[in-house]
């Protein structure tokens, strides 16, 4: 990206999944310097041990972004910021929702102030989902997010924020995938809230190329929102027991599926743009772009009305098949073999 190049970026939540993936691609991409800012050591510790020797212009800062102090230090002389650290598990913030008001709202400012002290170029902010007329405390605390990062722009003209909100992204942490993948290596059940849930999908190096996109493109105060294809829950445990369960000495049939039922703050399906933002959504090749809600004298480019004319949910995407979404998951976790492990401890309860 040649924004990038020869500037020093700092990337908060750099030590986890998707800011992993974007530390790699944004240190190839001819930068100065990489700060990746994060609060767990232990990621940070493995992408360093990972990364460190390619030659990467990389700097690995431990902190938190509820440290005003501690991210005014790690913004000092730099050029461009994505903002993906924040509390994203669901069931957690609903039980703990201060903490998750603390990461995601006052961290982010934090994050925002740092930039205006320090006369940055560009802020990219990562929202999700579930901001978009949220039921859940972290979908709530990143609907303010977005607010904040957006309304940034009325304070300050020379600095473009923005950001971009997308679905799940493969394999995250804290995803189903992976507690998907460990419950057939252990023989099952798997545990299904509810097989008909629907929830949109995208892989990480989609979701870094369209953060990228967006620093490059974007105007000041936009949300840009990809179209990504979506898949059933059900389809997903069925898909995954059919193509890793003989991997573990298993047959896909062997491997139970509990239904669990809803957790605290879900909803059966996640919308990208709800019926309120619609009138200020605009589509754009292979996306969708939100407007700011505030008027701060932007003039944008865009002229063609929205092509929508409800809510973009994740029941209306493009549904994936058990074996698409298979498919999907495998180029992110390629199947191993492991030792045959007997008999299976549960059969069946109930088949999808």
């Amino acid at each position: 990206m040649n924004s990038l190049r020869d500037k020093t970026a700092l990337v908060t939540g750099g030590g986890g999944f998707i800011g992993s993936t974007l530390v790699e691609r944004i240190a190839d991409e001819g930068v100065e310097e990489v700060r990746v800012f994060d609060n767990d050591e232990q990621s940070l510790f493995r992408l360093k041990r990972r990364l460190d020797g390619n030659g990467h212009p990389l700097n690995f800062v431990l902190g938190d972004l509820r440290d005003e102090n501690r991210v005014r230090t790690v913004m000092e002389d730099v050029d461009v910021v994505f903002h993906a650290g924040a509390i994203k598990h669901v069931g957690l913030s609903e039980y703990n929702p201060f903490e998750a008001a603390q990461t995601n709202v006052t961290g982010t400012k934090h994050v925002v102030r740092a930039a205006f002290d320090e006369e940055i170029d560009s802020l990219v902010a990562v929202s999700t989902d579930k901001a978009s007329n949220p039921t859940s405390v972290m979908g709530a605390t990143k609907l303010i997010m977005e607010r904040i990062v957006v309304a940034a722009n009325t304070y300050n003209h020379d600095t473009s924020f923005n950001c971009v909100r997308f679905g799940n992204v493969l394999g995250s942490t804290g995803s189903v995938v992976p507690v998907f993948l460990d419950q057939i290596r252990n023989g099952g059940p798997l545990t299904v809230t509810n097989p008909e849930m629907t929830r949109f999908t995208m892989s990480p190096d989609r979701a870094a190329d369209l953060i990228l996109e967006a620093n490059e493109s974007m105007t000041q105060g936009e949300i840009v929102i990809p179209k990504m294809p979506a898949f059933r829950v059900g389809d997903l445990a069925e898909g995954l027991r059919a193509e890793y369960a003989p991997t573990h000495g298993y047959d896909g049939e062997d491997i139970g599926v509990e239904i669990v039922g809803g957790r605290p703050g879900e909803r059966v399906h996640e919308k990208l743009v709800s019926s309120d933002e619609i009138e200020n959504t605009y589509e754009v090749d292979d996306k969708f772009v939100l407007l700011p809600h505030v008027d701060f004298g932007e003039e944008f480019p865009y002229e063609m009305e929205s092509s929508l004319d409800h809510e973009y949910t994740s029941v209306d995407s493009k549904l994936l098949s058990p074996s698409e979404i298979a498919e999907r998951v495998k180029s992110q976790f390629p199947p191993r073999s492991s030792p045959v492990r007997g008999t299976t401890r549960q059969k069946p309860t109930s088949k999808l």
